[in-house]
């Protein structure tokens, strides 16, 4: 896995890219070919104009027949200024361009064999003149009197667009999905992968944590059965005491998985009674005191809500405080001193905040720490057991009991976890 994971990631990167460069190679094109097209209508449309003004001259000379020498005399002799008005000039072109479906404005200008203006359009500038679209009026290119039209008529490269913006939005509509879908594929990839690694985690450390007291339990049976140990009944009783608490380890370990299972189906009811959160903190807190003290840590409470009642179920909310703490004992280098303060809200709301000094965590840790099975790394504390749950099953009940769970820390400063829960409304 771990080495067709970068594989397909290279792979579907490449696909991608490859098929935006497609994409923007073949729309290019597309507009070269708008633009060639809009040349050669433009000469198109210039030959012809050169067609119907010497069409139209030679219609008007009526008294003289019309032929070939009869056309190249005129032709050649200023044919323009005999015949045609500016205004005359600029209908003829426009309604050609409009035969060919350019409506793009456009100006014009007549020069004679001595680059001398002989019509010129209102706009016409000089550096017109460099317009690539122009053609001689008269019938022979050796004429020494040869008029040249010259047409100046911009690209309109919105128009271009324009007209082909159906396939534009389809090639933009479908490289997005390609890339959503790119998205999504490298998401789930990554969320299989982090899946993946939890599992395994999370099959390690229960494996871990039911082996030792089975293990323990082993040894303890063996010995039992042991016939010096047998008939000594101080002996009998220390191992069968510690048969037992292995036993209610190992029940409250598999507690927890069923526990989070339930939590996921909310499956979990509340029982929901007036609570008073001082005297359940202070339960709490004498039922962690000896653990506390073997560590040689203190666990100090300023309960100084003036209002600790609120509306909760009992044993998930000592459940709460009891993870919270645990936590904080878990998670220190060294001795853990530990706080837990309380205090009321104007808005009727009780925040419970416990506080302690030990690793803490960095912001990314601090944005994960509350998924299921997720758990923090600890660097060079190897003592922390447990299945990445506690914290997901607090901020579950927290959830459930309408109330907010906000975590501050920094790594080697400690953390400080504040819950908000409503007081209970008094009658």
């Amino acid at each position: 896995m771990k080495k067709v994971f970068p594989l397909i990631i290279v792979l579907i990167t490449l696909s991608v890219v490859g098929i935006l460069l497609i994409q923007m190679s073949w729309i290019n094109n597309a507009l070269k070919l708008k633009h060639e097209e809009f040349l050669r209508e433009v000469n198109n449309s210039l030959k012809q104009s050169a067609e119907a003004m010497q069409n139209q001259y030679m219609s008007k000379q009526t008294t003289i027949p019309i032929n070939k020498a009869s056309r190249r005399f005129f032709l050649e002799n200023n044919f323009t200024t005999q015949s045609f008005t500016k205004d005359e000039i600029h209908g003829i072109i426009e309604g050609v361009l409009k035969e060919n479906n350019i409506i793009q404005p456009f100006e014009f200008c007549i020069l004679n064999i001595f680059k001398n203006p002989l019509f010129a359009s209102d706009g016409f500038q000089i550096e017109d003149l460099q317009t690539p679209f122009s053609i001689g009026l008269a019938t022979d290119d050796t004429s020494m009197n040869q008029e040249t039209l010259y047409l100046s008529i911009h690209e309109d490269k919105n128009l271009v667009v324009r007209q082909m913006w159906w396939i534009i939005l389809a090639s933009i509509i479908f490289t997005t999905i390609i890339i959503l879908a790119f998205v999504v594929t490298v998401r789930s990839l990554f969320n299989q992968k982090k899946i993946s690694e939890i599992k395994s985690d999370f099959i390690n450390n229960m494996t871990h944590e039911l082996k030792t007291p089975l293990a323990t339990i082993s040894l303890a049976i063996d010995a039992l059965t042991n016939e010096k140990v047998i008939h000594d009944a101080e002996k009998v009783k220390l191992y069968s005491s510690m048969i037992k608490d292995e036993n209610k380890r190992m029940n409250k370990q598999v507690e927890k998985i069923l526990q989070a299972a339930r939590l996921e189906k909310e499956e979990i009811k509340l029982n929901l009674q007036k609570l008073d959160a001082h005297q359940a903190i202070n339960k709490v807190a004498d039922n962690l005191a000896l653990q506390i003290q073997e560590k040689n840590g203190t666990l100090t409470l300023r309960l100084g809500a003036t209002n600790p009642v609120i509306e909760a179920d009992e044993v998930h909310f000592s459940n709460i405080i009891f993870n919270l703490l645990d936590n904080a004992m878990k998670y220190s280098a060294n001795a853990p001193h530990i706080q837990v303060e309380t205090f009321s809200h104007g808005n009727g709301m009780l925040s419970i905040k416990v506080k302690d000094n030990g690793i803490g965590m960095d912001k990314e840790t601090q944005s994960r720490i509350f998924e299921k099975f997720y758990r923090a790394h600890t660097g060079n504390l190897h003592n922390v057991k447990g299945f990445g749950l506690g914290l997901s099953y607090v901020k579950a009940i927290v959830d459930a009991h309408q109330g907010r769970i906000k975590v501050e820390s920094a790594p080697g400063k400690g953390s400080s976890f504040t819950i908000t829960l409503p007081q209970a409304q008094q009658v």
